[in-house]
């Protein structure tokens, strides 16, 4: 990818950290689940909310950014 512009790094590096809420947001969810849902379960539908919210995000920056993946 040494023939992107500056520009495209700089957005591949905006959509890296995108990604990564998303990532996070189901690492969260992911330790819930494995560690203390009988007691954090109430939790998951807002999480899940926000991983929606997220990928959203990402998949508007990837339409505005086509050239990234």
């Amino acid at each position: 990818m040494s023939d992107l512009t500056e520009e495209q790094k700089e957005a591949k590096k905006e959509l890296a950290k995108y990604k990564r809420k998303v990532v996070e947001l189901a690492g969260v969810v992911h330790d819930i689940v494995e560690d203390t849902i009988w007691t954090e379960y109430d939790k998951l539908p807002e999480l899940s909310e926000q991983i929606a919210v997220a990928m959203k995000d990402v998949n508007a920056f990837k339409e505005q950014h086509p050239y990234l993946k």
